[in-house]
């Protein structure tokens, strides 16, 4: 009989994720920050990648930059260039990751191969120990248990924050302590004057603005509505507001419409020139003129148009990410849910429901994360249709109620003259059904069909023509 071959077992590891980590953090400063503060040398299995990583961990905690240049040179300094394979190995691991967006998974990888490691480490010096027979056994079994704890305590490093840190500042987001950023805040209002109450991004629809504070950082904000109703087209107008008056970068992400029909949107609000000229050509003079001026002012600023049909919310994470990175975006638009699919499992029809939970809950995470808002589109079920009146509700949100459960703000579009043109006609209703650091309630603003665009409603004793001026402040 042949005998079996003894495969010589070695110790969990896995070099194409070092390597990954190690490209990423010479190649980009934010898997660089991510990285440097997620894992230690020790994470590292093979010697030449902890000597990397102690080079660029140490750049990292001094706020220095760090490419193949400069780690080469420190390497040299150290006199440890030849140990890890010259330049040349430091420029395969910059080509083998170039700027990967998934390096948190990579490094969720190396950190839980190290905790094996140390597992089998701790059960070596346990079973060593055991074998001993030692005297005092229960002080044996509290020594192995402490091995196994320290090990859990080293993987679960943020078990929390302690509130005297943030107070103090230590652990802040400003790293300021408390009562100073609160001074600061109290000047900043007092030079603002009170007609300005809000600390988030400004939307520029004042009452929204007044009832939501604006759009505050890390908040996931849902529009709903039946289709027509203007999800998109309040969505793009609140992008265009943040990025053209407010100068600020915006990411969209427009599953349902190609990056050009999306433009053509943001050109006839932004003109106030009807689509259905600008697509056909049949301008006047004046408001050929009018688009031109238009098109010169969006050209400054930056709006990032993602229009890849089909996205995996994972995918989408890792799009967001890399616009976070290269332009820093501060408002994000995802038009709309429901055209997105999980992270890659196999949902039924049946379990759309858990699908649909999986990805508004990774929305969420994400919108943390960035530190940014998030403003997502969404369909509303037929019940709507079905009801007097037509007012959406809460138990409205198709497909699942983890979307009232983890969005911050919930505000549903209801225009009347959809269902009967004589009433209400020019008028939307944006009903705030959720607003988790704020109040609940309804809003009135103008639509204009013919060039999709929302505005501040101005009440008129005369009404009629008068209602024009509504949209004064909204001309270019």
């Amino acid at each position: 009989m042949k005998k079996k071959e003894n495969k010589v077992k070695i110790a969990p590891n896995s070099k194409e994720s070092e390597m990954m980590v190690l490209g990423c953090m010479l190649t980009s400063v934010n898997s660089l920050n991510i990285a440097a503060d997620d894992l230690d040398s020790s994470d590292f299995y093979y010697t030449e990648h902890q000597i990397i990583f102690g080079v660029l961990k140490t750049a990292y905690k001094n706020d220095k930059p760090a490419d193949v240049h400069l780690v080469s040179e420190e390497l040299k300094r150290l006199e440890k260039l030849d140990t890890i394979g010259g330049v040349s190995y430091l420029t395969t691991l910059a080509q083998y990751a170039g700027t990967s967006a998934f390096v948190e998974e990579y490094t969720e990888l190396i950190k839980n191969k190290s905790i094996l490691r140390r597992m089998i480490t701790s059960a070596q010096v346990i079973e060593k120990n055991a074998l001993n027979e030692p005297a005092n056994v229960h002080e044996a079994l509290d020594e192995a248990q402490g091995l196994l704890f320290a090990i859990s305590q080293e993987s679960n490093r943020t078990a929390g924050t302690q509130i005297k840190d943030i107070i103090s500042g230590v652990k802040s987001e400003s790293g300021l302590p408390y009562l100073k950023e609160l001074e600061s805040r109290q000047e900043e209002y007092h030079e603002k004057g009170e007609g300005t109450k809000i600390t988030g991004i400004p939307t520029h629809f004042l009452d929204l603005d007044e009832m939501t504070n604006g759009l505050v950082p890390s908040n996931l904000i849902i529009v709903a509505g039946r289709p027509g109703m203007g999800k998109t087209a309040l969505a793009v107008n609140i992008a265009e507001n943040v990025c053209f008056r407010n100068k600020l970068p915006v990411g969209i992400f427009s599953l349902e419409m190609s990056a050009e029909q999306l433009l053509t949107r943001v050109i006839c609000s932004q003109a106030e020139v009807e689509s259905k000229k600008i697509i056909t050509g049949a301008l006047s003079g004046v408001e050929y003129q009018r688009i031109v001026q238009a098109v010169k002012v969006m050209q400054d600023q930056t709006m990032i148009i993602d229009d890849q049909p089909g996205l995996k919310i994972s995918d989408l994470r890792a799009r967001a990410r890399r616009m976070k990175e290269a332009f820093d975006i501060q408002l994000l638009i995802i038009d709309y849910l429901q055209l997105l699919s999980g992270s890659g499992r196999s949902y039924g029809a049946e379990n759309r429901q858990a699908e649909i939970s999986e990805i508004s809950r990774m929305m969420k995470n994400l919108a943390r994360e960035l530190n940014i808002p998030i403003i997502c589109g969404s369909q509303l079920s037929r019940k709507v249709e079905e009801r007097q009146g037509h007012r959406p509700m809460m138990s409205d949100l198709r497909e699942s109620g983890a979307i009232e459960q983890d969005a911050d703000i919930v505000m549903f579009l209801l225009r009347r003259e959809y269902y009967d043109p004589y009433d209400k006609p020019g008028m939307c209703e944006i009903i705030i059904g959720k607003n988790r650091h704020g109040q609940v309630g309804s809003i009135n603003v103008a639509f204009r069909k013919e060039i999709t665009q929302f505005a501040n409603y101005v009440e008129t004793s005369s009404g009629g023509e008068d209602n024009e001026k509504a949209f004064a402040a909204f001309t270019p």
